[in-house]
């Protein structure tokens, strides 16, 4: 009842704030920011008018990121439509550029759609333009739900508490120098919970200083020691109160700011080698690579399930990351990982029949992946290192499905790619061989392959001259000009030493001699 009630005042002030917050637009400046502070404290405190000041000015600087973000999209969409729409109808795309249209219906809609989007950018321009967001406190897609109540297959009851409970406001910064490092939300080692009471509510206070003491205790299974450790230090952690109406309990989430990474040189990252990552819509794939580009071992692979839940697809990627990583820690490996970007891949206006690529580069979870990955991989110490992921799929498939494959294993091409990706942070070609010289494909322009030095033995090049012919329809003064094929056989195999071919063959007598 009192989280409630404490909750329930605290989002009325919150929602005051973002209001004026967001009336005050382009203008707000550090002055706006004090008079909006000063305004709420008589009817809070300091501290919670500091927090919910705070919190007003990160959402509606999240709204301008999304606005900007949609502004990217709108103009992205009118850009594929505009070419589109100047080709003839029926024409044929290549593998950088979409076609055209394949009927004159859909020529005639995607014009009319181009005139909506039009109309759309203007709008939003003029919103980013003069500052203008709209942020519904409790969540867009919440409020909207209550108008679709039985495909939700929820009760006006029901939707009432959950949108009361996304609305309350239970939550504090910390404060580096006060007692456990939070004066507003104070958890002690032991789990205790206390928290200041707003001024109008001071009277439900059950300890001295107008604070409140949770009957409850609480505990935290991740990341459980470094919690304990700053709290006993003294350290700053912000913590958040909030209710989950579908199970009925509350939960309480600690927070605090993690010091920057030092960067690593690439030279020291690629020391014992690299753990190449190739990311898809439901695993990782892996292979180990040593130093010199070769893969290790088998390939792995870290499967994670991205239905359900926002809170299950998030549980997963941590699950299979934390497993990638965990192989990389026992290895001392780096990581390297694909610098993905579908933003511009999931509009329809590119793809827009081929429903199924967009949905699975729409589940891909890249962004999230790519911010679990760092903050986890700092975490344990472990390099980052992020590659262009232009053609690692087509060669890695072209270059090393056929050298990897085996009786026992048959790498996939995920395999093949993750592969490619290790051996380009580690700075060699994905190719195992280069191209040949030009001319005639001969010789005449230089050596074949890379593998070999001109001093190594064995090396596939011309022989040095023999004086002689080694047969007698060849002039003595001959000269090969093409280098020789190693035979398959043990015997044929060339040797170091040189010899001369006698000009005509023994015959029987000398034989038995």
């Amino acid at each position: 009842m009192v989280l409630r009630l404490v909750g329930g005042h605290l989002g009325t002030l919150a929602a005051r704030d973002l209001k004026a917050r967001c009336a005050a637009g382009l203008q707000h400046d550090a002055e706006a920011w004090a008079q909006r502070k000063r305004a709420l404290t008589p009817e809070c405190s300091s501290r919670w008018a500091g927090s919910v000041t705070k919190a007003s000015h990160d959402q509606w600087a999240l709204a301008r990121r999304g606005q900007l973000a949609h502004i990217k999209s709108l103009q992205a969409g009118i850009a594929m439509i505009s070419h589109r729409l100047s080709l003839p109808v029926g024409a044929q795309g290549g593998k950088r550029a979409s076609g055209g249209y394949r009927s004159r219906r859909e020529w005639h809609a995607k014009s009319r759609r181009l005139r909506v989007l039009e109309d759309r950018l203007q709008a939003v321009r003029a919103d980013w333009e003069a500052g203008r967001v709209r942020v519904a406190r409790g969540g867009k897609r919440l409020l909207n739900t209550r108008h679709h109540l039985q495909q939700a297959g929820l009760r006006e009851a029901g939707w009432r508490e959950r949108w009361q409970a996304e609305r309350r406001f239970l939550q504090a910064d910390g404060e580096s120098g006060k007692r456990y490092g939070n004066e507003t939300l104070r958890v002690t080692p032991d789990g205790e919970v206390s928290l200041k009471l707003p001024a109008p509510l001071a009277r439900l206070a059950n300890a001295p200083h107008g604070r409140y003491v949770l009957a409850g205790r609480v505990s935290f299974a991740h990341r459980g020691e470094q919690w304990a450790d700053r709290v006993a230090a003294n350290r700053a952690v912000a913590y958040r109160i909030h209710e989950d109406t579908d199970r009925g309990r509350w939960y309480l989430t600690a927070s605090w700011t993690i010091p920057p990474t030092p960067t690593l040189p690439l030279a020291a990252a690629r020391v014992h080698g690299m753990l190449g990552v190739d990311t898809n819509a439901d695993h990782l794939a892996t292979w180990h690579l040593d130093p010199h580009g070769n893969p290790i071992g088998a390939p792995l692979r870290f499967g994670h399930d991205l239905s359900g839940t926002t809170a299950h697809r998030d549980a997963q990627v941590r699950h299979a990351l934390t497993r990638l990583l965990h192989f990389a820690q026992r290895h001392h490996l780096a990581v390297a990982i694909e610098d993905l970007d579908f933003t511009a891949e999931t509009t329809r206006e590119k793809h827009g029949r081929r429903t199924r690529f967009r949905k699975l580069i729409s589940g891909m979870p890249v962004a999230r992946l790519r911010a679990r990955l760092v903050s986890m991989a700092a975490e344990l110490g472990i390099p980052i290192v992020a590659v262009d992921p232009a053609y690692t799929s087509r060669w890695g498939a072209q270059h090393w499905h056929k050298p990897l494959t085996t009786p026992s294993r048959k790498p996939t091409r995920h395999d093949t790619a993750a592969v490619a990706i290790g051996r380009r942070a580690l700075g060699h070609p994905i190719g195992r061989r280069t191209a040949p010289p030009p001319h005639d494909r001969s010789d005449r322009a230089g050596h074949r392959t890379v593998l070999a030095r001109p001093g190594s033995p064995g090396r596939e090049g011309p022989r040095p001259r023999v004086p002689g012919p080694r047969t007698r329809s060849v002039p003595p003064n001959a000269e090969r000009t093409r280098a020789t094929r190693t035979p398959n056989t043990v015997q044929d195999v060339r040797s170091d030493q040189e010899w001369v071919q006698d000009s005509l063959p023994p015959t029987g007598e000398e034989r038995l001699m």
